[in-house]
């Protein structure tokens, strides 16, 4: 049985532990509300800036984008969406465990990919695999940026126009609420355009300086947005967590510390039971 002093050692060492995580979890709260703000105001904007690009289709019965051309996938780009760090419970374990199982169909397939990992944790499990990785936009989530977003965005265009890939797709975790991060796999490119009603086309719309010239300035805009919108929930998702994982630490502390203080006040009542007992054996004596 362990002594008095040993559990005295370890219900302080736990309680220094629980500080930390009881940090931890602050800090991450603070994070998460900040980036779930940015988020709401991003996804509004988006669901506008698509409704405009929805608009401008409906003026034409067709357009055509070198984005939505749809060929037989050859070659896939994946970008895995994880954090820098640990000590968030799942998140990064998802995401690596949906991965491996999705580069496995995929070469069994004869499938080649490119891959671009998003996050230092994603990265080391997929060069632990012996996987080639662009790890130019590696740590483009530490400060979620529309820039950098808009330059990932830009690249995989790129190779998609380009015939370098044929298929660009996202894995990431949507943020749901406070408890549920969902795992997403998303295709971003081709992209879908709206199909278009040509019984609903409205003639009221006059597109200057034509419908071709605002597809062309409104799809990229709508592209970059995805991408960064797609960082920026990953980010919160993250933080979301965090907290529940340093919540949970809390937690298992809290139940720890009560084992463990039950135990000491055993045995410190053992110990002064077994004294009066030698006490009073040695007065009968």
């Amino acid at each position: 049985m362990a002594s008095l002093k040993e559990i005295k050692i370890r219900i302080a060492s736990i309680r220094n532990t629980q500080k930390i995580t009881s940090a931890m979890k602050m800090v991450s709260s603070a994070k998460l509300h900040h980036t779930q703000t940015i988020v709401e105001r991003m996804l509004d904007y988006e669901s506008k800036l698509s409704a405009i690009l929805e608009g401008t289709l409906s003026a034409e019965s067709e357009m055509n984008t070198p984005y939505s051309a749809v060929r037989e996938v050859k070659q896939v780009a994946i970008v895995a969406f994880s954090s820098n760090t640990g000590l968030c419970g799942v998140f990064n374990a998802n995401v690596w465990k949906e991965l491996a199982a999705r580069l496995h169909q995929y070469e069994s397939q004869g499938i080649s990919v490119l891959l671009f990992p998003i996050g230092k944790k994603i990265a080391d499990e997929l060069h632990k695999a012996g996987y080639q990785t662009d790890d130019r936009f590696l740590m483009i989530g530490d400060k979620p940026a529309y820039e950098d977003a808009a330059q990932l965005a830009t690249t995989l265009m790129e190779l998609y126009a380009s015939g370098q890939t044929d298929r660009v797709d996202l894995l990431y975790h949507h943020f749901k609420n406070m408890a549920q991060q969902v795992l997403t796999e998303k295709v971003f490119l081709p992209v879908t355009l709206p199909e278009v009603n040509p019984a609903e086309v409205s003639t009221n719309y006059i597109l200057e300086p034509s419908s071709e010239h605002l597809l062309a300035l409104l799809l990229p805009k709508v592209l970059h947005l995805g991408i960064y919108t797609t960082l920026l929930d990953t980010v919160t998702a993250e933080h979301a967590a965090r907290m529940l994982a340093m919540q949970t630490a809390n937690d298992n502390a809290n139940d720890l510390i009560q084992e463990l203080t039950l135990q000491y006040n055993k045995t410190r009542q053992q110990a002064i039971t077994n004294e009066l007992l030698d006490i009073m054996g040695g007065a009968g004596q």
